[in-house]
C-alpha cells in the first residue's frame, strides 16, 4: 500500500536541461546564480528524484557562461566561478570555486571553519548553552551541503539511493555576505516556509499534569476573568490512558475518561471560548490492544486483533504509516484536535531503513496530513534536520529553569534562521529544576515571558513539578503586572507578526534574525548574540540576566547600527553604537528604526486573534517606509491561490514634516473588517505639531509618556484611503531632549546607596550633561558610597564607554568600547602562567584608557588564567576573571 495522495508533496525535482553541464562521469547543474549542484558517478548515473532536502531543482535558468579547454571546465555566474577538472573524482585539486562578493576561494574538502552555526535537535538535558550544528551561512561567504547519503522520494515515500560507492552529490552555495539572498535561494530549491495559522501567534498555555477537564475549565475561566489573552491550550501526555500492561505509558492514543469523561465536548468548549488545542504524543511504542484504535489499525496492517499482537511503530513502512494516520490520528482530529505535539525522544535512525530518522518522518507526514482538509502544514516537534523549515513549528525541548538557559535562547532562536528554521517554540519559564519560590522564580519567569513575547511562538510551559506555578495571579503585584502586560502585548503584536510570517513565506526570511543579516559588513553585528531583528522594523535585546545586587536593575548590552533609533515604548531617541541598557522588571530593550511602521491590534481579547477591529499603527519619524499589512482567513491554504488582502501603510518624511497614509485594502477584502477603528500613532515627536487629517474625521491626542501624537479615526471604511500629516517646519518633529538625564534619575532611584548621595550625584550628572566636554572626577567623591557595579552603571549611562561579557557555548567574548575617547575610564588586562603571578615583565599585561572598540575572545586568553579590570573615574572598578563574569573587588588594581 502507498501513502495517501496528500502525504506526497508536489515536487519539481528535474532541472531544466539548459541549466546542466554534463560529461560521461559528472553533471553540474546551475540552480541559481549562487547555487551549483555537482555530481560525480563513475557509471554516469545521476539522481533526478527529490531528496529529503532538495525538492525543486526545476528553477528559472540563470545566466551563466561555460568555458572548456585542456580538460578543464569553468562555470561563471554573476555570483561565483566554479572550476572543475572534467571527468575526475572530486578532490581539492579538481573542484574549486571563487565567490566574487567575498573574494574567498573554496577547494573541495575545505573545512567550513567560519560557519556561523545552525540549530540543534533538542535542548533536552542541556542546562545553559550548547554547541549548534553547522548552518547554511558562513563568514567566508560559502557553504557546501552534502546530499549524497540522504534518502530520496520514490513512489511517494523515501528510499535509499541505489548508487555507485563513489557517487557524490553536493551543493555549493556561494553568496558572499548576501545572507538574505542565500536563504531565498535555499527555500526556492528546497520548498517554501508555509504560512502558519494566525492563531498560533497568540500565547499558548501548557502544563504537564494530570488535570481533569473541569480543572482545565476553571483555569481557563480565571484567565478570562483576569483579561489575559490566550489562543492555544496544550494538553500534555496525561490526556491519554497511561496505566496498561504493555509498556510504561508514555505512548497512548485513547482519552483518559477518568479525567476527560466527555473529550469531544471539552474540545468543543475550548473552541467555543476561542482556543485551539494540541495533544502531546510519544509514538515510539506503537499501538497496543488496550487502545481504542487497535482493532482497526491491526486489521489494516494484517494482524488479527484477537491475537493481541501489538502494531509496532515502523517509519519505513507505508502500510503502517497510512494506517497510523487513517485509524489513529485522523479520528482524533475529527473529534476536534487541531494539531499535534510530536514528542519523539527515541532513536534517530529507523532499524528498518538505514538513514531514515523517525523524527523527520513524523514531522514530514504529520505536517502534510493536515492538508487533507485544506489546512496548513503545522505541528509542534523537535528539529528533524535540514529542510525542517517546511514543518513549523519547532519544539526546542525540555528547558532547565535557569538564567543560563534563558540567556541562550535568543541566540539559539536567531541562529536557527541560518538553516531557515525560524518558527521556534521554547518552554517559556522552563521545564526542569528551579526552586519555584515566588520571589526567586518571579523575576526569571517575567524575563522569560518578555522574551517569549518577542520570540516566534510564545508557549508558556510547566513541567510536572508541584511547586512550580506560572499562573500570573499567584505572584506579587510587580511580577503579576509584568506578566499580564507581556501577555497583552503579545496579542497586540499579532498583525505585525502575521505580516512578517507572510514575508517569511515569500522570501525565506524568518521573523527573528541575527543582526548580521542586515549589517553583514559591520563587525559588531557578529558579536551581539543576545539581540536580533524582530521582523523588518524592530531590534530586540531582551534582559536575560537577573538584576544586580547594587543596582536592583537588569543590564543588557545593546548595539544599534548607524542611523536614527527610538525606544519602541517611550519614543525616546536612542543613540547608535554600543550601549549598556539598565532596566527594571517592566523594561524590555526594544528599538524601532527611523521610519518604522508597526501595525498592532488596538484591543486584543481572549481567544481573539482575527484581523483587528481596532487597528493601531505605531510609526516613528525620520525616513520613508512602506509596510503591507497582510490578512487572510488565518487557517486554510487558499492564500496560495491569492486569497488574501493587503493594506499598504506608507510613511513619507521630509524635514519638519511626516505623512502617514493607510491605503484602501486590496485583494480578498472579505478578510478585512468592513469598518474598523484606526489609531495612527506617531511616537517620538513633539506635542506642539500641526496635525492634518485627509480622507476621514478624527481626533488628536498627545501622550507624554510615549511622546506620541495619536490620531483616532472611528469606523473607518477599509476600502478608503486616509492620510495624516504632522508638521513643524520651524522647530523639527522630534522631541529635543538628551535622554541621559532621565536615565540617570531612573538609575539612581534603584541604587542601594544613601538618598542624600543620590541627590548630589544627580546634580553633578546634570552639570556633566550640560557641559560640552567634562570630566568624571567628581564621581570619585562618592568612592566610599559606590560599589564597582554601581559606578559602572552611572558611567555607562552618562558616557559611551563600557565593557560586557557576551557569548554562547561556541564562542564567548568580552566587548570593550569607548566611543567618546575618554581617558578616565581605564582597563588593565593581565594573563598568567597557571598558578603564578602576572608576567608584566614579559609583556603579558596591557593597560590604559578603554579602546574605542576591542573584542577579546575568551578562548584566546588562556582558559581561566587572566583578569580584566576596568576602573571608572576612580569611583569603583569591576574585574572579570576567567569565567567571563564580573566580580566586584575593593582592593587596588595590580
Amino acid at each position: 500500500m502507498t501513502l495517501a495522495p496528500y502525504h506526497v508533496p508536489d515536487f519539481s525535482p528535474e532541472a531544466d536541461e539548459a541549466a546542466i553541464v554534463r560529461g560521461d562521469r559528472f553533471r553540474l547543474t546551475v540552480l541559481t546564480p549562487r547555487i551549483v549542484r555537482a555530481e560525480y558517478d563513475p557509471d554516469g548515473e545521476f539522481e533526478d528524484r527529490p531528496s529529503q532536502v532538495f525538492w525543486h531543482r526545476e528553477q528559472p535558468v540563470p545566466e551563466f557562461d561555460v568555458a572548456r579547454g585542456d580538460g578543464q571546465l569553468a562555470i561563471e555566474t554573476e555570483a561565483l566561478r566554479l572550476e572543475y577538472t572534467a571527468e575526475e573524482p572530486f578532490a581539492p585539486s579538481t573542484l574549486s570555486a571563487h565567490v566574487r562578493e567575498s573574494g574567498s576561494v573554496w577547494h573541495y574538502g575545505d573545512d567550513d571553519v567560519a560557519n556561523m552555526g545552525g540549530t540543534v535537535r533538542t535542548l533536552d538535558r542541556v542546562e545553559g548553552s550548547t554547541d549548534l550544528e553547522p548552518g547554511l551561512l558562513g563568514g567566508d561567504g560559502w557553504t557546501v551541503l552534502e546530499d549524497t547519503d540522504r534518502l530520496v522520494f520514490d513512489d511517494g515515500w523515501v528510499a535509499p539511493r541505489d548508487a555507485h560507492d563513489d557517487y557524490e552529490d553536493i551543493y555549493f552555495f556561494g553568496y558572499g555576505h548576501d545572507y538574505l539572498g542565500a536563504l531565498e535561494d535555499f527555500t526556492a530549491v528546497s520548498g517554501d516556509v508555509p504560512m502558519i495559522p494566525r492563531w498560533a501567534l497568540g500565547s499558548w498555555w501548557s502544563r504537564y499534569a494530570d488535570y481533569s477537564a473541569d480543572r482545565h475549565r476553571s483555569l481557563i475561566e480565571r484567565f478570562r476573568e483576569e483579561e489575559l489573552p490566550l489562543s492555544v491550550w496544550v494538553l500534555d501526555m496525561d490526556w491519554h490512558v497511561t496505566d496498561n500492561e504493555y509498556h510504561g505509558g508514555w505512548t497512548g492514543w485513547t482519552w483518559n475518561r477518568d479525567l476527560f469523561p466527555d473529550p469531544e465536548g471539552f474540545v468543543d468548549w475550548l473552541h467555543d471560548v476561542g482556543l485551539k488545542t494540541t495533544l502531546n504524543i510519544h509514538p515510539a511504542d506503537g499501538v497496543h490492544p488496550h487502545e481504542a484504535a487497535y482493532p482497526d489499525i491491526a486489521e489494516h496492517v494484517g494482524i488479527d486483533p484477537a491475537s493481541g499482537r501489538p502494531v509496532e511503530f515502523d517509519a519505513s513502512d507505508p502500510q503502517f504509516l497510512r494506517g497510523y494516520f487513517e485509524h489513529v490520528i485522523d479520528p482524533l482530529e475529527d473529534d476536534g484536535v487541531d494539531f499535534w505535539w510530536i514528542d519523539w525522544q527515541q532513536w534517530d535512525e529507523s532499524p528498518e531503513m538505514a538513514g531514515l530518522d523517525p523524527l523527520w518522518a513524523l514531522n514530514h507526514l504529520h505536517a502534510l496530513d493536515r492538508t487533507r482538509d485544506g489546512r496548513r502544514p503545522f505541528i509542534l516537534s523537535r528539529w528533524g534536520g535540514l529542510g525542517g523549515h517546511r514543518y513549523p513549528v519547532g519544539f526546542s525541548g525540555d528547558a532547565y529553569i535557569s538564567w543560563g538557559s534563558l540567556s541562550f535562547q535568543p541566540y539559539l532562536t536567531a541562529t536557527g534562521s541560518n538553516v531557515d528554521f525560524g518558527w521556534w517554540s521554547h518552554d517559556i519559564g522552563g521545564h526542569f529544576g528551579g526552586s519555584g519560590t515566588p520571589t526567586g522564580f518571579g523575576e526569571l519567569y517575567a524575563r522569560w515571558l518578555q522574551f517569549g513575547v518577542f520570540s516566534p511562538i510564545n508557549r508558556i510551559h510547566t513541567g510536572n513539578i508541584e511547586y512550580i506555578d506560572k499562573r500570573p495571579w499567584t505572584f506579587e503585584p510587580t511580577v503579576r503586572e509584568t506578566l499580564s502586560e507581556a501577555l497583552r502585548l503579545r496579542h497586540a503584536l499579532i498583525p505585525y507578526l502575521y505580516t512578517m510570517a507572510r514575508r517569511n513565506h515569500d522570501r525565506g526570511v524568518p521573523l527573528v534574525r541575527p543582526m548580521y543579516y542586515h549589517h553583514p559588513n559591520e563587525e559588531l553585528a557578529y558579536h551581539v548574540p543576545q539581540q536580533y531583528y524582530f521582523g523588518d522594523e524592530l531590534v530586540v535585546a531582551p534582559h536575560v540576566r537577573e538584576r544586580g545586587d547594587g543596582t536592583n536593575l537588569s543590564r543588557q548590552t545593546v548595539w544599534l547600527p548607524d542611523g536614527e533609533w527610538f525606544d519602541f515604548e517611550t519614543g525616546r531617541p536612542s543613540r547608535a553604537g554600543l550601549d549598556a541598557s539598565y532596566g527594571d522588571l517592566g523594561d524590555v530593550p526594544v528599538y524601532a528604526r527611523a521610519g518604522a511602521i508597526v501595525p498592532l491590534d488596538g484591543d486584543p481579547g481572549f481567544g481573539d486573534v482575527d484581523s483587528p477591529e481596532t487597528l493601531r499603527v505605531v510609526a516613528f519619524p525620520g525616513a520613508d517606509n512602506t509596510v503591507d499589512l497582510y490578512e487572510d482567513d488565518g487557517t486554510s491554504q487558499a492564500y496560495r491561490d491569492g486569497e488574501y488582502a493587503t493594506t499598504t501603510i506608507r510613511q513619507s518624511h521630509e524635514p519638519g514634516r511626516v505623512a502617514l497614509t493607510v491605503e484602501a485594502a486590496s485583494g480578498a477584502t472579505e478578510h478585512v473588517p468592513a469598518t474598523r477603528d484606526l489609531e495612527l500613532c506617531v511616537r517620538g515627536v513633539r506635542e506642539d505639531l500641526a496635525v492634518e487629517i485627509d480622507g476621514a474625521d478624527g481626533s488628536v491626542a498627545y501622550d507624554t509618556e510615549t511622546r506620541a501624537q495619536t490620531i483616532a479615526i472611528p469606523d473607518h471604511d477599509a476600502t478608503s484611503r486616509v492620510t495624516v500629516t504632522l508638521s513643524a517646519p520651524d522647530r523639527g518633529l522630534v522631541v529635543p531632549e538628551d535622554p541621559r538625564r532621565d536615565r540617570v534619575r531612573e538609575l539612581l532611584r534603584h541604587l542601594e546607596i544613601p538618598a542624600r548621595s543620590k541627590a548630589r550625584i544627580e546634580e553633578y550628572a546634570a552639570a556633566f550633561i550640560a557641559s560640552e566636554r567634562a570630566d568624571l572626577d567628581w564621581l570619585g567623591d562618592f568612592r566610599e558610597r559606590l560599589t564597582g557595579e554601581q559606578a559602572r552603571a552611572i558611567v555607562e549611562t552618562l558616557v559611551d564607554a563600557g565593557v560586557a561579557h557576551v557569548g554562547n557555548a561556541e564562542q564567548e567574548r568580552l566587548l570593550l568600547w569607548n566611543g567618546d575617547g575618554r581617558t578616565d575610564v581605564t582597563y588593565r588586562l593581565s594573563t598568567f602562567e597557571r598558578g603564578s603571578i602576572p608576567l608584566a615583565a614579559e609583556g603579558e599585561t596591557e593597560s590604559g584608557p578603554l579602546p574605542s572598540l576591542k573584542i577579546l575572545e575568551l578562548d584566546d586568553l588562556g582558559g581561566e588564567d587572566w583578569t580584566l579590570t576596568v576602573e571608572y573615574a576612580d569611583a569603583g572598578r569591576v574585574t572579570f576573571d576567567g569565567t567571563g563574569e564580573a566580580q566586584q573587588y575593593d582592593g587596588e588594581i595590580w
